[in-house]
């Protein structure tokens, strides 16, 4: 059976998974498309290119949950050192 994908909040995830079933390295490779994605969105709007300026939005929000994801790991990370 062929693994489905769909856009959950605009990122582009598998419907078994979410950000926290995804590997730290994936979850950085995810944050550096994505930042890049932003950069070239904001092109778009600076040249008048950009249709749908929603989607700046969007993925300004994909970045904000893959760093909130990142820093819960580190956390999670810390206190396990200092129990």
């Amino acid at each position: 059976m062929a693994e489905r994908r769909f856009r959950s909040k605009g990122l582009l995830v598998s419907q078994s998974k979410t950000l926290t079933d995804i590997s730290d390295g994936d979850l950085l490779t995810q944050l550096a498309e994505t930042k890049e994605e932003l950069f070239n969105l904001r092109f778009q709007n600076a040249t008048g290119q950009l249709d749908n300026y929603k989607r700046l939005g969007q993925v300004k929000k994909d970045i904000a949950r893959i760093n909130t994801e990142l820093r819960a790991r580190e956390i999670a990370v810390a206190e396990g050192e200092s129990a």
